[in-house]
């Protein structure tokens, strides 16, 4: 459990609180109105809980698919590029760019 104090208490005693943090390995809680407002820990205890942090960050972080086992082209349904009002078709780039000027 940490030791909570009043930050107008903390102010006249910031010296002596960092000693007990740093020599006795205590943790400070200082409030304000009752309410934690700040935390002085050691800088050990700090790099711990920064060290968890990256951890946590790397756990969540979404698996990424790093290969394909295949790919295969889909046509569209028929119907399905006047439905939604795509003018557009894909073509296979080895067919070539067949706007004026450029076919092969």
């Amino acid at each position: 459990m940490a030791y909570e104090i009043p930050v107008t208490q903390a102010r006249a005693e910031l010296a002596d609180l960092i000693n007990r943090v740093v020599y006795g390995g205590e943790r400070v809680v200082v409030t304000r109105h009752g309410k934690p407002l700040v935390a002085l820990v050691s800088a050990a205890d700090l790099e711990r809980l920064e060290e968890l942090g990256r951890q946590e960050a790397v756990e969540e972080q979404p698996e990424v698919i790093s290969t394909v086992s295949s790919v295969r082209s889909l046509s569209s349904a028929a119907g399905e590029q006047q439905r939604f009002g795509i003018a557009a078709q894909h073509r296979d780039p080895a067919a070539g760019d067949r706007r004026p000027g450029r076919g092969k």
